[in-house]
Order: C-alpha cells, then sequence, then structure tokens
C-alpha cells in the first residue's frame, strides 16, 4: 500500500474514534509504518485508544507493522513546538494532530510530512484552504465541535428550564470569539444570558468555575477542549461539589462519578 493510502486510513481511523463510520483494510505485507503524533490527550484516554483499537482493525498493530514516534501524547501547548521538532526529524509516513494548535506547530516544523488534523473547524482555522481541496501537506477531519456546543446549550436550557443565566466554560484557544458570541445570542433569542468563564490552564478550571457560580449561574456548559477532556474528574466533581448542573463533551465523560446534579449529555 502506498502511503497516500496509508495517511487516508489514519484519518479514517481519527474519524471512527469520534463516531464516524468505519472504512475498509488495506496494508503492505512486509512492510512497517511510522506514525508521528502531536497530542494534548494521555495515550491512555479512551479516544486515543479507540484510534488505535480502529488501526489495529484495519491491520495496523503497534510492534508488527506499525511503529509510533515516542513522545508526541500528553503535552501541553506550549511544548508542541519542540515536540514537531523531534516528530518530523524522525520522518514518519505520517503525523496525527489532535488540536489546532499541533497542527500548526506541524506545519511549521514540515512542508513534506503529510500532516492529519483533528480540528473543530479546519476551514475556520486557517489549517487548510478548503475541506475538499486542502492545499499543502495538511488533511483532516473537522469535528465541528462548534456546533454541538450550540445543540448542548439548547439541551441544557431544556433539561434546567429556569436557568436564565449559563455560564460557557472555555479554552480560548479552542473556541473561537465568533462561535462564543453565537452562543450568546442563540441563548439571549430565549431569554437567557451567557457569560463566558475563559481557562488556560488545569489550576484555573476550579477557580474560575467558582467565578461561575458567584456571578449567578445556573447551569454550565462545559464547551469542547482537551484541557476539560484531560481533566474531567477535576470539572465533574468540582460542578457537583458548587451544585451546578453542568453538559460535557466527550462520551468518556459517561462515569459513575458523575453526581445527580450534573445533567449528563453525551454525542
Amino acid at each position: 500500500m502506498r502511503r497516500r493510502q496509508f495517511i487516508v486510513l489514519i484519518g479514517s481511523a481519527a474519524a471512527v474514534s469520534l463516531s464516524v463510520a468505519p472504512v475498509g483494510r488495506a496494508q503492505q505485507p512486509g512492510r512497517i509504518y511510522k506514525l508521528g503524533v502531536i497530542a494534548g490527550p494521555a495515550r491512555q484516554v479512551p479516544r486515543i485508544v479507540a484510534f488505535f483499537d480502529e488501526l489495529k482493525g484495519l491491520g495496523f498493530l503497534e510492534g508488527h507493522n506499525l511503529q509510533v514516534v515516542a513522545g508526541g501524547f500528553g503535552l501541553r501547548v506550549d511544548q508542541f513546538t519542540q515536540a514537531a521538532a523531534a516528530v518530523a526529524k524522525s520522518a514518519p509516513d505520517v503525523i496525527l494532530c489532535t488540536q489546532d494548535p499541533a497542527v500548526r506547530a506541524m506545519q511549521e516544523a514540515t512542508q513534506t510530512i503529510p500532516i492529519v488534523g483533528l480540528s473543530v473547524d479546519m476551514v475556520a482555522a486557517g489549517l487548510v484552504r478548503s475541506l475538499a481541496r486542502p492545499g499543502g501537506n495538511t488533511t483532516g477531519v473537522s469535528t465541528l465541535a462548534s456546533e454541538l456546543n450550540g445543540k448542548r446549550q439548547e439541551i441544557l436550557m431544556e433539561a434546567v428550564p429556569g436557568a436564565r443565566r449559563i455560564a460557557a466554560l472555555t479554552d480560548p484557544i479552542i473556541t473561537q470569539p465568533a462561535q462564543l458570541q453565537a452562543l450568546q445570542n442563540a441563548a439571549r433569542s430565549r431569554g437567557v444570558e451567557v457569560a463566558v468563564f475563559s481557562v488556560g490552564a488545569p489550576e484555573l478550571i476550579a477557580p474560575t468555575m467558582d467565578k461561575a457560580k458567584e456571578w449567578g449561574a445556573t447551569a454550565l456548559n462545559v464547551l469542547a477542549a482537551p484541557l476539560f477532556s484531560i481533566n474531567r474528574r477535576l470539572v465533574i466533581e468540582r460542578a457537583a461539589a458548587i451544585g451546578l448542573p453542568a453538559i460535557y463533551d466527550w462520551a468518556e465523560w459517561r462515569k459513575r462519578e458523575v453526581l445527580s446534579r450534573t445533567v449528563r449529555v453525551l454525542h
């Protein structure tokens, strides 16, 4: 199998890990494929595990015909540039990047090695020219998380009908101002005020949620971001502790530790 086909399968496996339809198998016997990764989530995070499970189902088994470049998981945003340079130097067949800053760091490190990115919206983020004709060495999957953030907000308003003040917990690196404005406009049309509470580091999550409660929030929309997914136990437990019904993003948030006061709606 040519490298182009391997790139397609990497993108397909990434999509499947986000609950998109599967694709067919293909591989070239006797060849070892090299995969680079730049990712905020740790290797054991469920969606990363699902990605490798899907690759295995497609015939790519780590230690057999798949080699994964070390050091690419569980990275902070400020580590992306250095990690991208190291991954590019290892000359993999393809590089998987799980968020916009990772894709940008990788684009700066190489203009030749194919990059498969997972993004809220690759076009809006300026990572590719279009989904049909991305150009350059970058392709990938747009998760449309911005649309799902809005859908979850609608569900939250229905689940907590008395809520007139909703806090949106956001990572400003991931969610663009225009997306936040759209959430506020949609809520305002229904007589609900949405205030944005930005968090840029794990240690700021709990204090920021406390500020949302002090502001008068009666419900919490935790917007899609690796920062919150990685620290989901902290987010869930704090929401329960301050009595703030909340709605979350990733499927792995469906855990028994989500207490009865937390609204659980998953996509």
